[in-house]
């Protein structure tokens, strides 16, 4: 059966080009009405025009759908507050957040000012936390959300020149694996998309000659079944050319080392390959479960001895 979003409302921030208007079009083509947000800036996050995201929405509408055009700073949790306002007096509901909008500011670590590192953070965190705050009651209200964190391999993996960037989207992973875990009995399902996808942002950083690959189409379904009725959740998603993957983070089952050995720090370095080792490696279901892992390998040491 088709997958169809009749009757749902999005929100897609950063709409007005690349991945955002795929994800945009996409769920407007499978019944869901849209609200099309886009700052309309340069991708350092300066100027602001709202032609990029009316384009969009042009779009959908010419195409039969139902659009909003929003031009609202994710930055700004006022306006991100009127344009889930319009929202709502508009469709009655918000059932699907996506929270892609970004901004680069590469640079060697060295060579990086603070404010350009906090400007980062301010779109791709802050940005996500305003807009899905601001959704957050409703979709708990209505018992039903589906909200996406656009996270990236270079958060995953790292990448020359982007601690910032890389900073931001390991920061959606963390905050992501929280409100998956608050919003499950609300049926909030809250998951991580890591693209790879030519666009204005990354034309730079990707391989030459293989745009038509990596053209942010093909990344797109990979969205649509995060947002979907039976989505899961508390998943990265990886997505390139026709690729998916899930990412995960893991815990080593590792060795016990007791904490009352004077050689204790020696020891840790002697065996860190036996540490390192990914046989067996697991996904604690929460941040208490490293900690279960850890008190029963000290209990298996104890009766040891």
């Amino acid at each position: 059966m088709a997958l169809r979003f009749d009757g749902r409302v999005a929100i897609v921030t950063g709409a007005g080009g690349g991945l955002g208007r795929c994800h945009a079009l996409a769920l407007a083509a499978r019944g869901a009405k849209v609200v099309v947000n886009d700052l309309g800036g340069a991708t350092d996050g300066t100027g602001g025009s709202k032609q990029a995201t009316e384009r969009v929405a042009d779009e959908i509408r010419a195409a039969g759908g139902e659009a909003i055009a929003d031009a609202a700073s994710v930055t700004d949790h006022v306006a991100v507050g009127r344009m889930v306002d319009v929202a709502m007096a508009t469709w009655g509901r918000i059932d699907i957040l996506v929270n892609n909008a970004g901004i680069l500011r590469d640079r060697s670590f060295g060579k990086m000012e603070l404010d350009g590192f906090r400007a980062v953070l301010d779109v791709h965190v802050m940005g996500a936390v305003n807009c899905t705050k601001a959704v957050w009651a409703i979709m708990r209200a209505q018992n039903y959300g589906r909200v996406v964190m656009t996270t990236s391999a270079s958060g995953l993996f790292g990448n020359f020149g982007q601690a910032n960037y890389g900073a931001a989207k390991m920061a959606l992973v963390g905050l992501m694996q929280t409100l998956g875990l608050e919003g499950a009995k609300h049926n909030i399902k809250v998951n991580c998309l890591a693209p790879t996808a030519t666009t204005r942002m990354t034309s730079a950083l990707l391989p030459p000659g293989h745009a038509v690959l990596l053209k942010p189409e093909a990344v797109t379904p990979g969205l649509l079944a995060l947002v979907a009725e039976d989505a899961p959740t508390r998943v990265i998603l990886a997505a390139g050319a026709g690729g998916f993957e899930r990412a995960y983070v893991t815990l080593t089952q590792g060795l016990h080392i007791s904490p009352q050995a004077a050689d204790a720090p020696e020891q840790i370095l002697a065996r860190f390959a036996d540490i390192s080792r990914r046989a067996g490696d697991i996904v604690p279901d929460s941040a208490i479960g490293q900690g279960a892992i850890e008190l029963a390998k000290a209990s298996r040491a104890a009766v040891r001895t």
